[in-house]
């Protein structure tokens, strides 16, 4: 997946015209914890509080210009990319309905009723909600928004892009990028080209949801079941093939982290950062405290993909750490 440097300076200008650069820190207590310099790209700090909002807003600048006449869309989510949908549209002046699997996030469905977004609850996974999705786009003649596009990746690659070109004096050894359906590592590798760094990039899915890796590992797309209590922002049970080409080619290594690791991860952000991250967010520095010996004395970047847990959620994670 290439894009000329127009494409995504045109993007950066997209992106930054809703929102400003997200910050990356350097944070004294995470890095004394890894042995290692620790950078963390703060996606978190987004609008809707996660690293989607940048694709949704490329998507619609070129469904805008494309095809005009399209004044709903509809899409499937476990929440992050459901919410970048409502804050494009909303901006486009257009229609979203959102397809979520029954017992999603309910802090997730509000911030997407809060968008104004259509919510219909369908399925008891990611999977299920995707195939109703494009019934009822079918149906109901409604433009159909993937959740892996090359218009997403292009609006996710600038967030990497301002990771490395902030570091560009002294780029990291290595980052850590959870994957959920892969825009997110996508845009990394996207990046890493843009900037011509020799960052190495690993992913890191959920050791309860470990398609990617096991298509890593096999060479080709390969489906595998979901039990992640915890990281629904990696729950996927069917990889997209044309993420797995690009991982295929651009990841040092696919691994995977437990949901105990990822808790572990989501209390030690809040206690060394006080940046509060769902699952899927802190996979990758739970990736990173996994692989602590192979990179200790290096440049660590992880990123904290998104900060949208629910509350009750987050209390039981914190409430596991005082009563162990």
């Amino acid at each position: 997946m290439k894009f000329t440097r127009e494409e995504i300076e045109a993007a950066q200008r997209t992106v930054h015209a809703a929102m400003p650069p997200t910050p990356q820190y350097t944070w004294p207590l995470l890095s004394q914890r890894l042995g290692a310099t620790l950078w963390a790209k703060h996606e978190n700090h987004t609008p809707v509080g996660a690293f989607k909002i940048r694709g949704g807003l490329t998507y619609f600048e070129t469904l805008a210009r494309e095809q005009p006449e399209v004044r709903h869309v509809i899409s499937a989510t476990r929440g992050n990319h459901g919410q970048s949908l409502g804050f494009a549209a909303r901006r486009h002046g257009l229609g979203a309905t959102i397809v979520v699997p029954h017992g999603n996030s309910q802090e997730k469905n509000a911030a997407m009723r809060a968008l104004g977004v259509t919510l219909v609850e369908h399925g008891d996974d990611f999977q299920a909600a995707s195939e109703h999705a494009a019934l009822l786009a079918e149906r109901d003649a409604l433009h159909r928004v993937p959740s892996f596009h090359r218009e997403l990746v292009r609006g996710v690659s600038t967030a990497y892009v301002e990771f490395f070109s902030a570091l560009k004096d002294a780029p990291p050894d290595v980052l850590f990028v959870p994957i959920g359906l892969g825009s997110g590592f996508a845009g990394a590798a996207v990046a890493r080209a843009h900037c011509g760094v020799a960052t190495k990039i690993i992913g890191v899915v959920s050791a309860h949801a470990t398609a990617y890796r096991d298509s890593f590992r096999a060479g080709k797309a390969v489906e595998s079941p979901v039990s992640t209590r915890l990281a629904d922002g990696m729950a996927c049970r069917v990889p997209v093939p044309e993420s797995v080409e690009v991982i295929l080619r651009e990841a040092d290594d696919v691994i995977t982290v437990t949901d105990d690791e990822v808790a572990e991860a989501m209390r030690i952000l809040f206690s060394d950062t006080h940046n509060v991250a769902e699952g899927a967010g802190a996979a990758a520095l739970a990736g990173a405290l996994q692989q602590q010996e192979r990179w200790r004395g290096k440049t660590v970047g992880v990123s904290v993909s998104g900060g949208n847990v629910d509350s009750d959620m987050f209390a039981g994670v914190l409430a596991r750490s005082a009563s162990s």
